[in-house]
């Protein structure tokens, strides 16, 4: 599959809205703190814009922010990057970053697929997490899923050998198709064993979008494979 494939992936939707004042203060005054703004063809290193030396995990689509936050806090032994384009949820999570005095946390308002092309270092992530990605829930729409074969491809290459993918959805068809796709990829491997689902880590937190679809009875599937190069 080509570059040019991959970069059709259409893996978010750009929401935007009025932003609250605290967002915005994110957003502006806070963004040479906590912002990253990718050039072109030129890799992040990670050694310069976090202050210690450290693990990174990056999380695509943090949302609001809320998991990415909390993890970042009870983890400061770990480095984050989060990468989101819906500005309201990049605007809040760098104020409360800001709040908590956190210096392991880095966010990018980009396009994912981009920024891992372009400025993602081989083998420089020690984990990747993708929680309650956008499930196009209808059929003809399942080819804009962002967990495909050729997303996997870069994913792989930019974790360490025995890095992590933790992944959750509260879609079931969306649960099987990344089951599908991590199982059926030559570099990852279900912790757990064959086409099962992990119970959810401790380390994950119940986020407001999870608390809501528990309400509704949507039920909620954790995968966790590492990368084996």
């Amino acid at each position: 599959m080509s570059e040019k494939t991959i970069r059709k992936i259409q893996s978010f939707v750009k929401r935007s809205g009025r932003l609250t004042e605290g967002q915005k203060y994110g957003l502006n005054d806070l963004w040479s703190e906590y912002g990253i703004d990718p050039i072109v063809d030129q890799i992040i290193d990670f050694n310069t814009v976090f202050e210690k030396q450290q693990d990174v995990i990056l999380e695509i689509g943090f949302g609001n922010g809320n998991s990415l936050l909390e993890m970042a806090i009870n983890e400061p032994e770990r480095n984050f990057l989060g990468v989101e384009v819906y500005e309201a949820g990049v605007g809040r999570l760098i104020n409360e970053a800001h709040k908590n005095q956190l210096t392991n946390l880095k966010v990018i308002k980009e396009d994912a697929v981009e920024v891992l092309k372009n400025n993602i270092a081989a083998s420089s992530l020690t984990g990747f997490q993708l929680y309650f990605a956008d499930p196009w829930h209808k059929k003809k729409h399942h080819k804009r899923r962002i967990v495909q074969n050729e997303f996997m491809n870069m994913i792989s290459d930019k974790l360490i050998n025995g890095g992590f993918v933790h992944m959750a959805t509260d879609w079931e068809n969306y649960a099987e198709q990344m089951m599908e796709t991590l199982e059926g990829h030559v570099h990852f491997k279900n912790t757990l064993g064959a086409h099962i689902y992990s119970p959810k880590p401790k380390r994950r937190p119940i986020t407001k979008f999870e608390k809501r679809g528990e309400r509704l009875g949507h039920g909620v599937w954790d995968l966790i494979f590492t990368n084996e190069k």
